[in-house]
């Protein structure tokens, strides 16, 4: 088994809510394969289709065709084995506040049929920095501690899978960064993890391998490096010890211009283009260098060239 899920051809379809209103298309033929292993982002503008896909993932939302294996078993012959592959993180805060973290972890366990000697009840307060709260009622922790106890309960059933719906939407930086160290953790045990996100950074940060999804269709699945190859253009200024009035000539193809009074910035592809050129158009207009500094494309031009092409 090469991959963690397997999606083909899937398709949801919302039936309209009333005669005048008209069904809504969620997902188009979706393929989509997540190798095993890995950290995969599953990033998409509002409304693109992400959560359609996880809550047919998580078994809360039918499909309305295609075919989907998750850790080689298909949800629609194994579907109570297919959940217990899968540990899904969502976006809200969904358990019984007046339960304590302990009890929660151990419930969610339970209903999972972990026997009580294998459960990883402690294990898992500690990882999630929640060790000293385990006995406090649910309802009385932070919000940060609530979003690292759906963590936990998550993982409650040692599931391989652990899919991550906006972890960190509405946290505070420290708890992004505690949320991604238990990420690169789990995943260096053999954990897949499937993250969405809207935080761009966040994706280029941990995931290898990142599809997009837009209007319910794929508009792209590749490595990280291959995608953020797809814009190759590299943005340099150059600060110069003297004021300029006119962009010297010979730069028009770099798309020169001036920023202020001592800067000028281009645009070139490295795999076309020398910045040594750059340099020597400079020197010959007997400009001098004080400073260059560079500007690479990054997932969010990425994102944003292919979702408004769609």
């Amino acid at each position: 088994m090469q991959n963690a899920i397997e999606i083909s051809k899937l398709n949801k379809t919302y039936k309209a809510a009333g005669k005048k209103a008209e069904a809504k298309v969620a997902l188009k033929d979706i393929d989509l394969n997540i190798p095993k292993g890995s950290i995969f982002g599953l990033l998409g503008p509002n409304g693109a289709g992400k959560s359609t896909t996880i809550n047919i993932l998580a078994g809360l939302v039918l499909k309305t065709s295609g075919g989907v294996k998750i850790w080689d078993l298909d949800i629609d012959e194994k579907p109570r084995n297919a959940k217990a592959a899968i540990g899904i993180v969502p976006q809200e805060i969904n358990f019984d506040p007046f339960f304590t973290p302990r009890q929660l972890l151990d419930i969610q366990a339970g209903l999972y049929g972990v026997p009580k000697n294998e459960r990883r009840t402690e294990e898992l307060l500690k990882m999630v920095e929640l060790a000293d709260k385990g006995d406090s009622y649910s309802r009385a922790l932070s919000g940060g501690m609530k979003r690292r106890l759906m963590v936990a309960k998550a993982l409650a059933h040692s599931p391989p899978i652990l899919v991550l719906d906006e972890p960190t939407a509405g946290v505070d930086v420290e708890l992004r960064q505690m949320l991604w160290e238990n990420v690169r953790r789990l995943n260096d045990e053999g954990v897949t993890i499937v993250l969405t996100t809207h935080y761009l950074e966040e994706a280029e940060e941990l995931c290898d391998r990142i599809a997009i999804i837009n209007h319910g269709e794929i508009v792209a699945n590749e490595e990280k490096e291959t995608l953020l190859a797809r814009i190759d253009n590299k943005e340099i200024r150059f600060r110069l010890a003297d004021e300029i009035v006119d962009v010297p000539n010979g730069l028009e193809k770099f798309n020169a211009a001036k920023e202020g009074r001592r800067t000028l910035v281009m645009r070139y592809s490295p795999q076309d283009q020398c910045v040594g050129e750059i340099i020597d158009i400079l020197q010959k207009a007997k400009l001098e260098i004080c400073d260059i500094s560079t500007d690479e494309s990054d997932l969010e031009d990425v994102f944003l060239q292919l979702t408004r092409a769609a």
